[in-house]
């Protein structure tokens, strides 16, 4: 195959993968709305609070017992010379024992999790949730490396959220006072089981396989630059929670939260990516095709913002109204809502490059990201103290967390996309005029529904209407054939 071919095949993977989990994004969408909803109107802001505070933790935990290995497993696989499932029962057994003991110590302790003190003994449990949740990131990032990106969608997009909400619903009923927990709890269990079989059917059997001190202890020591980039990576999206968390009340943090679960839907595009570049970038830097690397990082990274503005153009324009869906007390959260979602957009680039950097970089890319999060911690303490200064309410101090972290998001796209260009010798831009050329009608209609229409039609009418003028727009003016791989089943000749 010539390296024309194979440049093109790659395209052709990274589109399919992007277009698979674009799917798994909209479903994530019907399934998380609901629970959002739900926990909102029915469990209240304080409850939604404490719950999140909790969760902050538990995902904390996970993180850090992945051991970097969503995307380090990728390159251990590449290498070949070993049994592909022996390479990743490796991996579930490093991340089960270290889960394992950090789902008892918070079990025990439990203060880390609940730190207003409010918690019932169904609360107690959600540390366990911690093992499913690491195990799955595991299997499906070993799934990924075969481009089989559906059992990602199958399990965190469609039955992840369904479980949890279904749950939800369940326990308003039966356990009202544990349910946002076991609805967590549970639906991180349904995950695991479909990673799992997939999985087991891909791989089959480690037969042959034996445990080796050694080669366990070597494998943790590998992935540990790459778990600390990945640690830092998901911390810089949870210490403004965590900051606000110790500084101001459950309701601050509930609200906060909230916007943070509808900012955050876009940004499963950014991490849908991964899986398929990952494996693509190892394959072109075992080659040494470094020009191919800088093609597909600025190609996957313009397909990221394109989508993602739109989206946060739809969801941040009628943002009252959004936020207002799940009860009167979030509408306050609006300002936060706008500035995360401009966070998604803006921290595209960054995520792009550290894909190939965790493979070409690791330390420089790791003291980026602890510059970073840094800088984030300083500048949401020093936003919260002056909304304090200031005599705002808490949900100011939110907003503040949260353009705290859209700017230090936009220093990590610069830095990461700096170091990157300089290794690869090839520009790194995702950037591109159209995307204010479609911005600019899409805001437009925006103002108009807002104007014109009633709340629920201004969601209803409005939404689409955003979307529809800002992807008319793009898709004219800013996708060349290339950009339009990802909206078809074939690349086409």
């Amino acid at each position: 195959m010539s390296s024309q071919e194979a440049a093109q095949e790659d395209i052709k993977a990274l589109a399919k993968g992007g277009r698979t989990n674009f799917f798994g994004f909209l479903l994530r969408l019907l399934g998380t709305a609901p629970f959002l909803f739900i926990a909102g109107r029915l469990y209240g802001v304080e409850a939604l609070g404490v719950y999140a505070s909790a969760v902050l933790i538990a995902e904390l935990a996970a993180q850090l017992c992945g051991l970097g290995q969503r995307r380090g497993l990728a390159a251990r696989l590449a290498e070949g010379g070993r049994n592909p499932a022996h390479t990743v029962t490796d991996a579930l057994v490093l991340t089960f024992g270290l889960s394992l003991v950090i789902a008892v110590l918070l079990y025990l302790v439990p203060a880390p999790m609940f730190p207003s003190g409010q918690f019932s003994e169904y609360d107690r449990l959600l540390p366990f949730a911690i093992i499913p949740n690491a195990l799955t990131d595991v299997m499906l990032a070993a799934l990924a490396y075969g481009y089989n990106v559906g059992a990602t969608v199958r399990a965190r997009s469609l039955v992840e959220p369904w479980v949890q909400t279904l749950t939800a619903i369940g326990c308003l009923w039966l356990i009202p006072e544990g349910g946002l927990t076991l609805s967590y709890l549970f639906s991180k269990l349904a995950a695991v089981l479909f990673a799992f079989f997939p999985l087991l059917t891909s791989l089959g059997l480690p037969r042959g396989w034996r445990p080796e001190r050694a080669r366990l202890w070597r494998t943790a020591a590998q992935s540990a630059p790459l778990a600390g980039a990945d640690l830092v990576e998901w911390g810089s999206r949870r210490l403004d929670l965590a900051i606000l968390g110790f500084l101001t009340t459950p309701t601050a943090v509930g609200v906060y939260f909230a916007a943070q679960q509808v900012a955050s839907l876009p940004q499963k595009l950014k991490t849908s990516f991964e899986p398929i570049l990952g494996p693509v970038i190892t394959r072109n830097i075992k080659e040494g095709n470094y020009a191919a690397i800088a093609h597909q990082v600025c190609q996957v990274g313009f397909w990221i913002v394109a989508v993602q503005a739109g989206i946060a153009l739809a969801l941040g324009i009628p943002g009252p109204d959004v936020m207002g869906l799940l009860g009167k007390d979030f509408v306050g959260g609006t300002g936060a809502l706008g500035f995360l979602l401009a966070a998604e957009v803006v921290a595209a680039t960054a995520v792009v490059s550290e894909a190939a950097l965790v493979y070409l970089a690791r330390v420089p890319n790791l003291l980026i990201s602890l510059f970073t999060i840094s800088l984030q911690g300083v500048l949401t303490f020093g936003g919260i103290e002056l909304v304090e200064q200031f005599h705002y309410n808490d949900k100011f101090a939110a907003a503040a967390a949260a353009g705290s972290l859209a700017f230090s998001l936009g220093v990590a796209s610069l830095l990461k996309s700096r170091l990157l260009a300089r290794i690869l010798k090839h520009p790194i831009n995702n950037w591109r005029w159209p995307l204010v050329w479609a911005a600019a009608p899409a805001v437009l209609v925006g103002w108009l529904t807002q104007r014109l229409l009633p709340h629920w039609a201004s969601l209803v009418f409005g939404i689409p209407a955003i979307l529809l003028a800002y992807g008319f727009v793009i898709w004219h003016k800013g996708f060349g054939p290339e950009d339009r791989v990802l909206f078809r089943r074939n690349v086409g000749a």
